[in-house]
Parts: C-alpha cells; structure tokens; sequence
C-alpha cells in the first residue's frame, strides 16, 4: 500500500506534469489538483488504499476537463506519456503577451553583452577577467527567472548573498597568476552559479523533488538549444566572414571586439527562454536523444576501459587523460539525470532501464580505475589542489553512480518504485554544488593561492 508520503508525490509529480503543458494556467492547475483530491477522498472513502484511488482519482478526474481527460486517458495504464504542448507562448498568469517576454529577454540578452563587453574593456588581466565572467552574465540570466517566476524578496536575498561572498572572493582573493587554485575556482565558480539560477528557476522551492527534476530536464533542454543556437551562430559568422574575406574587408576584429562579446552571453539568456516558450519541442526528442546515445556511451565507456587495461600501469596514466575521462563522467552523469527525467515515471521497466543499468554499471568502473590511479599517483608524486579537487569530485560520482545502480536494480526486479530513483538524483545535486564552494572558497588558502 502507497503511503502518505508516497501519494503526496505522485501528486507533486501529477502537478509539475500538467503545469509544463502551456495549455493550462496556474490557476487552472490549482483548480484541477483540488478536484483531484476531492476525488482521491472519495475514493479512499469507498475502501481503496492510496494508489488505487489516485489512479480511480485521474480516471474520473478526465470528466471534468477536456486537458485532464487527456490526462487520464494517457495515464490510464499506468504509463505516463509525454503531452503534446502547444507552441503558442503564454505567460503564468495568461495575461503577458508573448511580445513583451522577446522583449525582456532581448533586453536582458542586451545587457548581458554589454556588461561582458565592459568587463573586459575595464579587466585588462585575462585571468582576473576570467574569473568574473559567469558573474558578469549571471545578474541577467537570473534575472529572467526573477521577472518570469515572480521571486519574492526573501528568494531574491538568498541568491543576492551566496553571489555577493563569490564575488568578493574571487576578486579578493590573491591568487598567484596563472596558479592551480586560480584555474579552480575558474572552473568551479559557473557551477556554483549555475546552483544559484537553478534556486531562481523553481522560484525558491528547491526542497520540492518535482521542481528539482524540472531544474535537471532545463539544463538538459538548455544545454541542446544553446548547442543548436552556436552552431547555427558558427554557420552564419563563416559564411560572413567568407564574404567579407572575397571583397578584400577584414571582418575579425569585428566579430572579436563586438559579435562575441554580446552574442556569447546573449544566447545564454535566449536558450533559456526557448526551453520555457517551447519546451515541447525538445521534449517531443528527448527519449530518442537519450536511447540512441545511452547504448553508443556504453560502448564508449567499455573502449575507455580497454584503453586503460593497456595503458601500462596505473601510476603512468596520463595526467590528460585522467581529466578528459573526468569530463566523459560528467558527460555520463548529465545523460543519466536527462535519461531520468525524460522517462515515463510510471512505466514499467524495459529495455531502457537495462540499457542505464548497463551505463551505471560501465561509469563505476571506469570511476573506479580512475579512482585508483589518482590515488596512485598521489602516493607517487604528492598531494596539489588539482589532485584533491579531482579526488573529491569521482568520489561524489563514485557515491552517486552506485546508490543510482543500487535503486535502478531494485526497480527492475519490482522491488522499488520509479520515484526513488528520480529523487535520489535530483537530493544529491546540491553536493555538487557545495563541494564546487569547498574548491573555491576553502582550496585557495589551504593551499596559499598557489
């Protein structure tokens, strides 16, 4: 029998399922979860346990609206699909026209360029530029969260205070040029604020798991839309500048002293209002995104293994390549939570599933060879920032790969449901983030700014 708890969360899962359709205003997703309980109620009145009403509950719940009814014919066999969405672009409330939004994310994209373009007029050190890059566009990017999700103060003071003491140490800080603890807390600091935008995005509510869940599928759809809009970017500046190039004009120092500057940040902000304006489009190809990479990662991951079975010797694993295997990890983390939370939460397992069992299962054991080397060589050449902070990051893969096995086993056998799996993923998050703050704040004077 489904708990308490348990039914509160396929609710919170049922709410943040319908509120991604554009069809349906806030207000109308409040009325619909009201008559879902009043249903649940009666159901449960009538001797059903939990999960026997909430299914009951979203079949007659399709009598009262023609999008629920949807909904419930959808859902009826316990397999949640995904919604067709309409393209048309509406605001939470229904009341902003789709024009004044372009507006504000054109503006917002605006200044983003420009406070990069002033930022490295003023900054004449390239890596002190660096390091206040993301803090230069963050303000804006947020900035479209604030206004789009209606971010109380208190929100707003949250994220005001964390951006103000990474300001403050990145700038204050007196890193040696060019050291090991500068080039981390370069690297680290766009994950920090990439945390930040996501408390922005679900408008403070980051101990909801459906809304952390929303965070992880924007990034995913974020990641493809800025991809589509940099190769659409790098088409277009080509042929520019092979045109420019046969009527004798030099157009680089134009594309380097102006299009960059603002087209770089720029587009951050427009992929993010595309994954919210229309969100059904990537939605429509995120499972067959996810089934055709997960198996050629697989084989990926099992190349990488033989690479290393015939490197030689643990301790004489190249340095660059133990980072370049560090960004396939993350690589294979980001196809993980996509995966997830790309998948009908209630369909039963199939192939998929085995396919990211067979993923997990191939990533610890690369995690784990890489894990081993870097230990190795630790003993052999000494401890550096660079070996801590890559230490501590495959441990928190390492953690997280084997709890998401461990749940993904359970659920294939029928032991587990899908939700635990989904919430294991989007609760240890955070300890990215936060060990991503360990790097940047507490590395730099443990190791004195070298």
């Amino acid at each position: 029998m489904m708990a308490h708890a348990e039914l509160e969360a396929q609710i919170d899962r049922w709410r943040s399922y319908v509120q991604r359709s554009q069809a349906i205003s806030a207000a109308d997703v409040d009325e619909l979860e009201d008559h879902l309980r009043e249903q649940i109620a009666e159901r449960k009145a009538t001797g059903l346990d939990d999960e026997e009403a909430f299914l009951v509950a979203i079949r007659r719940l399709g009598n009262l609206d023609a999008v629920s009814r949807e909904f419930a014919r959808e859902h009826s066999d316990r397999l949640w699909k995904q919604l067709v969405l309409l393209p048309e672009t509406r605001d939470d409330d229904g009341g902003t026209p789709p024009w004044r939004e372009l507006a504000v994310v054109l503006a917002l994209a605006v200044g983003a360029g420009i406070a990069v373009k002033v930022g490295f007029s003023l900054i004449e050190n390239e890596n002190v530029f660096a390091r206040n890059l993301g803090l230069l566009v963050f303000p804006f990017l947020t900035g479209y969260f604030a206004w789009k999700r209606r971010l109380t103060l208190a929100v707003l003071s949250a994220l005001a205070i964390p951006f103000a003491v990474l300001a403050v140490v990145v700038n204050v800080y007196p890193f040696s040029p060019g050291g090991s603890t500068e080039w981390l807390a370069v690297l680290h600091a766009p994950v920090i604020l990439w945390m930040l935008a996501g408390l922005a995005y679900v408008g403070g509510r980051w101990q909801s798991d459906s809304r952390r869940m929303d965070f992880v599928r924007f990034t995913g759809e974020f990641a493809i839309y800025y991809t589509l809009l940099a190769l659409g970017g790098a088409v277009l500046i080509g042929l520019t500048l092979g045109a420019f190039s046969l009527i004798g004009t030099d157009f680089e120092p134009v594309l380097a002293e102006w299009i960059l500057p603002f087209a770089v940040p720029g587009a951050l902000v427009v992929a993010a209002w595309l994954v919210e304006a229309k969100q059904n489009v990537v939605e429509n190809i995120a499972p067959v995104l996810t089934r055709i990479f997960t198996p050629l990662t697989i084989l990926m991951l099992l190349a990488l293994l033989g690479v290393l079975a015939a490197s030689g010797g643990l301790v004489n694993v190249d340095r660059e390549l133990l980072i370049l295997m560090d960004a396939i990890l993350i690589l294979v983390l980001a196809l993980l939570l996509y995966s997830i939370s790309a998948r009908n939460s209630l369909a039963r397992p199939g192939l998929s599933d085995g396919l990211q069992l067979l993923l997990v299962g191939a990533a610890l054991a690369v995690d784990a060879v890489m894990l081993t080397a870097m230990l190795t060589r630790i003993a052999e050449f000494g401890l550096s920032p660079n070996k801590i902070a890559a230490l501590g990051l495959n441990v928190l893969l390492l953690v997280h790969l084997v709890r998401a096995d461990w749940l993904t086993i359970g659920f294939i056998r029928g032991r587990r449901p899908f939700g635990q799996l989904e919430d294991w993923q989007t609760r240890y998050l955070p300890v990215y983030g936060a060990w991503a703050a360990v790097v940047v704040v507490v590395f730099p004077p443990v190791f004195s700014f070298t």
